[in-house]
């Protein structure tokens, strides 16, 4: 299955997230350990869902993009 992480960095390190998977977040002090811990964690989450859940999963598409702001300032 594949799934679309956000990864933000700020001061602490990096937070990263799974919009797909409500709740799944984690963090890390590096971007490739924040990318491991919430591989870790969707894999957990996955393995708690009945099979109906899981199934859901694996038709569902979701996209994510970004899109140019212009701010008049």
């Amino acid at each position: 299955m594949l799934f679309n992480v956000i990864i933000e960095k700020d001061e602490f390190g990096y937070f990263a997230q799974i919009p797909e998977l409500k709740g799944c977040v984690t963090q890390g002090k590096t971007y490739e350990e924040a990318l491991s811990n919430i591989k870790e964690a969707a894999e957990l989450y996955l393995e708690s869902l009945k099979a109906e859940e899981l199934k859901a999963f694996q038709n569902r598409s979701f996209s994510i993009t970004a899109i140019e702001i212009a701010l008049n300032a």
